[in-house]
């Protein structure tokens, strides 16, 4: 995935997406997300944990544009998130909802080649049949081509979504659970093409609920509790055993895995 054409790239950007002092609220009431600042880096994937009702999909949305916070605010390269074109947006940013639901017949390849719709009309347009192309390969989804997206397993729905926003060609990618229905070595596939993403300049924020993926695959993680940040630094740094039982209330041990040397998070029962 080295043949980037983001266009903060081609500006010679480093893609950055900040959020300071972001607040939402349900009504006039109570905060879902209270005073959250986050920064999601060229180059870095950046993982937000924590347990349900935490915030972390609010935040998610928050930070792709689609929720408005009461307070605060979001910056992409710079610019305040409000003030970009969608448009313009879609070619900066890609997204990945946790739920994918196609209810007509598409096939694989069309909802992939829906990742180019904002490339159209622009020079980047000539880049369609390659960046599909890659994208499904890198996916393994190319031999699904022309299955209707319908008839396909929920793990081949997700690797099918993931292709159309890598297909996307975007400098900040935001994953809300990409690897939710993936078994095993799709899940772990798919982190490192995540990986990949990120080692070749994209800013990458992922939701994830699997903490031992956010210690083997993230750079840093912010780790919400309440709507609050609870921790932000490096995997090894966030997520100790002490810190994971505040905030989840589940008796943890963290220790190292005896081959690579990785962090390893095990529930006591």
């Amino acid at each position: 995935m080295s043949r980037r054409t983001d266009s903060a790239v081609r500006r010679g950007v480093a893609p950055r997406l900040v959020a300071t002092g972001v607040t939402v609220r349900v009504g006039a009431g109570r905060a879902i997300l209270d005073d959250v600042a986050l920064d999601i880096a060229a180059g870095e994937v950046h993982a937000l944990v924590g347990p349900n009702g935490a915030g972390k999909s609010t935040l998610f949305g928050v930070l792709a544009g689609d929720v408005a916070p009461a307070m605060g605010r979001v910056d992409l390269d710079g610019a305040p998130l409000p003030g970009i074109r969608p448009a313009a947006l879609a070619r900066q940013r890609a997204v990945l909802l946790q739920e994918n639901g196609v209810t007509f017949p598409f096939t694989a390849e069309q909802v992939v080649r829906m990742g180019r719709a904002p490339w159209a009309r622009t020079p980047q347009a000539d880049e369609d049949d390659v960046a599909v192309t890659e994208a499904m390969t890198a996916t393994e989804v190319l031999p699904l081509a022309d299955r209707a997206v319908t008839s396909l397993s929920g793990g081949e729905r997700a690797r099918v979504a993931l292709a159309r926003v890598l297909a996307q060609r975007t400098g900040i990618l935001l994953l809300d659970e990409p690897t939710a229905a993936l078994d095993l070595k799709h899940h772990e596939d798919v982190m490192r093409l995540i990986r990949a993403q990120a080692d070749a300049g994209a800013a990458v924020a992922i939701v994830l609920h699997d903490l031992n993926a956010a210690l083997a695959h993230a750079d840093r993680v912010t780790l919400l509790s309440a709507g609050r940040v609870a921790a932000t630094g490096t995997p090894a740094e966030v997520l100790t055993a002490a810190r994971i039982e505040e905030v989840y209330g589940q008796p943890v041990d963290v220790f190292p895995h005896p081959v690579t040397g990785v962090p390893l998070v095990v529930a006591r029962r």
